[in-house]
């Protein structure tokens, strides 16, 4: 029998793989839930924050976005953003963590939080509607990110 560097480290036990899990999942979102949840109206109790730079926003951004640049958190989340609501962050993609910034500071506000995993480009590439200056838009799908015709519903 072969040596297998997948099982060289066993997987974790039932209890610590399923608070690892869940854990996860009580921080994170993907952009498939964020669209289904624009798509349905279902947006009472959280809010969407894109945590991007002003030049950023104005080359779109997901509908219903408010813009809160990461740095200025802590001192407008107040203003702009209801207390106790659940804030959703994102920022470009997967090789950014101004999302991860944006989420650190809400939590640290008090503020319920999850960050949308893979971004602004993650949305796009899967084929969601982006704000700009000339209204909305939708770019053609990443046939790598949301093969035409199939559906992950995961």
């Amino acid at each position: 029998m072969k040596d297998s560097v997948v099982l060289r480290t066993p997987a974790a036990g039932r209890e610590a793989a399923v608070a690892h899990f869940a854990g996860r999942l009580s921080l994170e979102v993907d952009p498939a839930d964020v669209a289904a949840d624009i798509g349905a109206g279902a947006l009472d109790g959280w809010v969407l924050v894109d945590s991007r730079s002003q030049e950023s926003w104005d080359q779109g951004h997901l509908p219903g976005a408010i813009h809160l640049p990461h740095r200025e958190i802590p001192d407008r989340a107040a203003d702009v953003v209801p207390d106790g609501v659940t804030v959703v962050t994102y920022c470009w993609g997967p090789g950014c963590n101004g999302a991860t910034r944006a989420a650190l500071a809400f939590a640290r506000l008090g503020y319920p939080v999850k960050e949308m995993i893979g971004g602004f480009e993650y949305w796009v590439r899967e084929g969601g509607p982006i704000v700009t200056a000339d209204g909305t838009e939708r770019r053609a799908s990443d046939p790598l990110t949301a093969p035409r015709g199939v559906a992950c519903a995961c």
